[in-house]
């Protein structure tokens, strides 16, 4: 489902403040190159639904499989459909599971991938008062907290970013945990209380990446957004989303993954945890990477480790 060479694009997007910026993001870098864009808001089941855990949210009449897809069914089915000729995702919200029709057809360069924790009592997870109250919706975050600091009070935390520090802001927690990316593309890290390093707190696959959706069969988009994509970037973050099929862990799994490069080396360290954060499974490698396929192929790598010692145990706990 092709469309004429001179027809502006339509972006599709979520509604929140921090979707919008993506999009207008996107949409800037695209009129830049001279692509007339039209952006049209897309509600999603995840946006329409705040309250209570992302796993119990409804895919029309059934469960989305653990949650999967919540924020990014609705824009995949527009793309379908052809109401819309690319869709901007948080990338770390896009299921691994392929969509017959579609793909990635650019992923621009990181914003910060950090974890970082917004509070008036703590600026890092070790400064945190004994049986601090913290919130996140995070099973990942929740799972490296409590291995670390099994003192911890976890609590759930959702919607969007000004809606999450307004809970903190009322009272509901001592601290918070969000994603660096959002705050700074927001121009909010004044609420930064402290930046939890990678290596401290490994963060989502694909966090702080922006994953450009269209048709397969859409030769004029994909053209349009090839100028957009960064090699680095992809690489990494397909390491990490590779790692994270292998094991068949969705967007809720207790599993971190961080891909970095050292020169010309792309370095991927993976964690797998049980819930609570008592059982904890490490793994990493490194190697050259002058392709994609080389990227999944470490991802894989990495996941196949963490597979032979039974992190699949551990996933399937949930």
């Amino acid at each position: 489902m092709s469309r004429p060479n001179d027809a502006p694009l339509r972006l599709g997007t979520r509604g929140s403040q921090l979707a919008r910026w993506q999009a207008d993001w996107v949409a800037d870098r695209l009129r830049q190159l001279g692509q007339a864009v039209d952006i049209i808001e897309i509600r999603t089941r995840g946006d329409a639904q705040q309250t209570g855990p992302i796993s119990a949210i409804v895919d029309g009449d059934a469960p989305a499989t653990g949650g999967q897809g919540v924020f990014t069914k609705e824009l995949q089915r527009s793309l379908l459909d052809g109401d819309i000729d690319l869709a901007v995702h948080s990338l770390k919200d896009l299921p691994t599971t392929p969509v017959a029709g579609l793909a990635v057809a650019a992923i621009p360069e990181r914003a910060p991938l950090a974890d970082v924790l917004v509070s008036a009592v703590a600026t890092t997870i070790d400064g945190l008062p004994p049986r601090a109250r913290v919130g996140t919706g995070s099973f990942r975050r929740r799972a490296q907290l409590l291995s670390r600091r099994p003192d911890l009070v976890i609590g759930d935390l959702r919607g969007n970013l000004d809606t999450r520090l307004r809970k903190l802001d009322d009272g509901e927690h001592d601290a918070i945990l969000l994603a660096e990316a959002g705050l700074t593309r927001l121009g909010w890290t004044d609420r930064l209380a402290g930046r939890i390093p990678p290596s401290e707190l490994l963060p989502a696959p694909g966090q702080g990446a922006l994953g450009i959706e269209c048709r397969t069969d859409d030769a004029v988009t994909i053209a349009a957004l090839r100028p957009l994509d960064d090699f680095a970037t992809h690489a990494a973050v397909t390491a990490e989303r590779a790692a994270l099929a292998r094991l068949e862990g969705g967007c809720l799994a207790a599993l971190g993954a961080w891909g970095r490069w050292e020169a010309t080396t792309l370095r991927l360290s993976v964690v797998v945890l049980s819930d609570d954060g008592a059982k904890r499974l490490d793994a990493e490698t490194a190697g050259p990477c002058a392709d994609v396929p080389a990227a999944v192929a470490l991802g894989e790598a990495v996941a196949d480790d963490l597979l032979a010692r039974g992190a699949a145990s551990l996933l399937r706990a949930r």
